[in-house]
């Protein structure tokens, strides 16, 4: 009876040690993010144009890539599966709270959504007015005098009392300052005005500056009214497909033939495309999701270039070099502008 008593002991403990172990693999958190091939998203139930509906067949998507808290199991799963990319947190944040980083995620979005509109409804021959918000912080670095009172998230509208009409403007002046001198900051945060006074540092180039690092605010006004909901979808690769979708709506051209079309970049408001992070997981994505078409930003992969790029490779080389193995049959379209977009399927139909 000890002896049988002794052994269910024994397995009930093993149980036990077994089950911790199980749950801390599942459960516990570690420093390190996981990339993976996410999702195409219908284009179609992200844009509302009054009475500009998109009727016509196919689809215009937007491609995802899925970020995740590593575990212990699915760091270890992360090492052996394909397009499966670790990240330590400090890359994927840059040492910011999930919340910051959160809010910084959906203002690149709707920086996205912004230049989308406006280079969109110019195109169809449509009214864009735009107004200058001010700067906008995404960071503020550790040596600056501001930090504890600027946060990301906070649009600076004046500098001692004076308002540009681009973040140029705002640091020209700043520029023309002395390093130590005390610079009144007028800034907006969740729709109060606030206003604080610190001295100015002497940035890495040398010279006197707030200590931040920033972009535009814009706010973008068009006529037809033009609504975008991009769900919990953050980040500003997105800005090309959006680009096209307003487009189509706007000029109720057939440019999808019926075809499932993916793309990523970002849109500049000149039109051109900007580089992305994590092509070659969104082209597994647009696979899955049945995608014929791949539109990939291009720039010319000069030796300078390769050496800062992701993988040593342009977003056109990457995707074209993952496309072969995963997707022979989707074409892959290097694009470097929303014209040539266009151009490319008004004629190739």
């Amino acid at each position: 009876m000890k002896n049988f008593l002794k052994k269910r002991a024994t397995k009930v403990t093993l149980g036990v040690i077994v089950g911790v172990l199980v749950l801390v693999g599942l459960f516990w958190p570690l420093p390190y993010y996981i990339e993976t091939p996410g999702s195409g998203t219908n284009l179609k139930s992200f844009v509302t144009i009054k009475s500009h509906p998109d009727k016509r067949p196919g689809e215009y998507m937007i491609m995802t890539v899925q970020l995740a808290r590593a575990r212990p199991i699915t760091y270890a799963l992360a090492k052996v599966l394909p397009y499966h990319e670790i990240d330590t947190e400090k890359s994927v944040t840059g040492g910011q709270s999930g919340a910051t980083y959160m809010r910084m995620e959906n203002f690149y979005m709707q920086s996205a959504i912004n230049e989308a509109k406006a280079v969109a409804v110019k195109a169809a021959g449509d009214k864009v007015t735009k107004d200058y918000l001010g700067i906008y912080v995404m960071e503020v670095q550790k040596n600056s005098k501001f930090k504890g009172e600027l946060k990301v998230g906070d649009t600076i509208t004046k500098v001692n009392g004076r308002h540009f009409e681009s973040a140029f403007g705002f640091q020209n002046y700043i520029r023309k300052q002395k390093v130590g001198k005390q610079l009144a900051v007028t800034y907006e945060r969740d729709g109060v005005k606030h206003t604080v006074t610190e001295p100015l540092i002497k940035l890495s180039s040398g010279q006197p500056g707030i200590g931040i690092i920033l972009t535009d605010n814009v706010k973008i006004k068009t006529s037809p009214k033009v609504s975008v909901d991009p769900g919990q979808i953050g980040g500003p690769s997105g800005g090309l497909m959006m680009s096209l979708q307003i487009y189509t709506q706007l000029t109720n051209t057939n440019l999808r033939h019926g075809r499932k079309i993916a793309g990523t970049g970002t849109i500049n408001p000149d039109g051109s495309v900007g580089e992305i992070g994590g092509i070659d997981k969104k082209i597994v994505a647009a696979k899955k999701a049945g995608a014929t078409i791949f539109f990939a930003p291009y720039i010319k992969p000069t030796k300078a270039v390769l050496k800062l790029e992701e993988h040593h490779e342009t977003n056109y080389q990457l995707a074209k070099k993952t496309a072969k193995k995963v997707a022979p049959n989707m074409k892959v379209v290097p694009v470097t502008s929303f014209k040539q977009v266009v151009r490319y399927l008004e004629t190739h139909k």
